[in-house]
């Protein structure tokens, strides 16, 4: 746990690198069936670029997208996941980290999505070891900073 509180208006591009780099298994919680949602296309991206993702809606729960198999809860899939992936809206991350903690093992990582930042969650997160981007898109991220396929 860092001694000083992770500032998340801003990232070190290394620190996002680092992560991306780290990180082999991702749980998008939100994920949406819809093509027009960007949760679909970042899911997408992010297993064609070699991660392996689980989708979480619990309305979609036991359908598959793209040969990606929706789950209702974290607590559902069927491995630990490194990531939790956060396309809900700003309100919900609490609860969110409140599910990715009670896992065990816990994800190393939990990224929220462009728009969705809570610094009461994230504080929460990181007292308990585990690291937070807010605000962020890995399937803008990963292009941007030129990052190989997760192995």
């Amino acid at each position: 746990m860092p001694e000083t509180p992770m500032n998340h208006d801003h990232y070190d591009d290394a620190f996002i690198a680092d992560w991306l780099g780290k990180v082999r298994t991702i749980a998008v919680v939100g994920a949406s069936p819809n093509p027009a949602r960007p949760s679909h296309g970042v899911a997408n991206f992010l297993a064609r670029h070699g991660y392996k993702v689980f989708l979480v809606n619990p309305g979609q729960a036991g359908k598959e997208q793209n040969g990606l198999t929706f789950y209702a809860r974290l607590a559902d899939i069927p491995e630990p996941v490194d990531m939790v992936d956060v396309f809900r809206a700003p309100e919900y991350l609490a609860g969110v980290v409140d599910e990715a903690l009670a896992l065990s093992p816990r994800p190393k990582l939990i990224w929220s999505q462009l728009g969705v930042r809570d610094d009461k969650a994230a504080a929460k997160a990181e007292a308990a070891g585990v690291a937070v981007i807010m605000n962020r898109c890995p399937a803008i991220e990963i292009p941007r900073l030129r990052l190989p396929a997760a192995q």
